[in-house]
């Protein structure tokens, strides 16, 4: 039988990204515009207490491309904060000019290989704490996107031993501590609760690390053989300072 490996779970996830209707934005009454800035601005400081109690993070980038112009990761302790959260934003004068491109729902996690030592949960470890309920970096430059493992024909990543899954990952990451201080990283676990099965999260403050590092990691082995990507998803930070910049037309 193989064994599953357990994993240490933290808070809850959503990556939602939104486009301007730039047209019936425009078209909008200069004191309304500004109303929906004000009131959306006030929405972000009420994220940022939340994260300042340690209850919680969030990141907001101007998204790259097609995809959306709004690009958000917010964290929180369960799905039903998220869904609160989400529907306080629907909610907002702004949220009339904004159009859902993509959104994904997910869950911060740890695989726990290494078993438990002089009877201490690895998961009540303050450094692991510290990983399962980060405080996102306001790096300038985030990329998202979803992954799962290949089952197709002898790759088939559920197939293999514990021990050969943990070394596989072993490898990986030795890549990734290449790359210690230019990109941080944050794995978010999606079985069962979207189409793929984790979703990988980078900051960076240039965003040819990102080219650098996922290049480097398909020639590791657990990728070549056994990785399978969904869509790339890169924004740049937009601070709170500079949205009504950003929206003014």
């Amino acid at each position: 039988m193989i064994e599953p490996v357990e994993t240490m779970d933290g808070w809850c996830c959503l990556h939602d990204l939104r486009k301007v209707d730039w047209q019936a934005w425009k078209q909008a009454d200069p004191a309304e515009r500004k109303e929906a800035i004000e009131e959306f601005v006030s929405l972000i400081e009420e994220w940022e207490g939340v994260e300042a109690a340690k209850e919680g993070s969030h990141a907001i980038y101007r998204a790259i491309r097609h995809k959306g112009d709004f690009m958000f990761m917010i964290l929180r302790p369960s799905f039903a904060d998220i869904a609160d959260l989400e529907v306080a934003l629907n909610k907002t004068k702004l949220a009339d000019y904004l159009l859902q491109t993509h959104s994904y729902t997910s869950i911060v996690e740890l695989a726990k290989y290494r078993p438990d030592t002089d009877g201490v949960k690895q998961e009540d470890l303050p450094e692991t704490q510290e990983r399962l309920k980060p405080i996102l970096p306001k790096w300038e430059y985030m990329n998202f996107y979803p992954m799962s493992r290949k089952r197709v024909g002898e790759q088939n990543w559920f197939t293999l031993s514990k021990s050969e899954r943990s070394q596989l990952l072993y490898e990986h990451s030795l890549t990734g501590r290449k790359y210690e201080g230019k990109v941080k990283q944050i794995i978010t676990g999606s079985i069962g609760l979207d189409r793929f099965e984790w979703g990988v999260t980078l900051f960076a403050h240039d965003a040819l690390e990102f080219k650098k590092i996922v290049y480097e990691m398909r020639f590791d082995e657990v990728t070549a053989l056994y990785g399978d990507f969904d869509d790339f998803y890169i924004g740049h930070l937009l601070e709170k300072e500079n949205i009504a910049d950003f929206l003014q037309v």
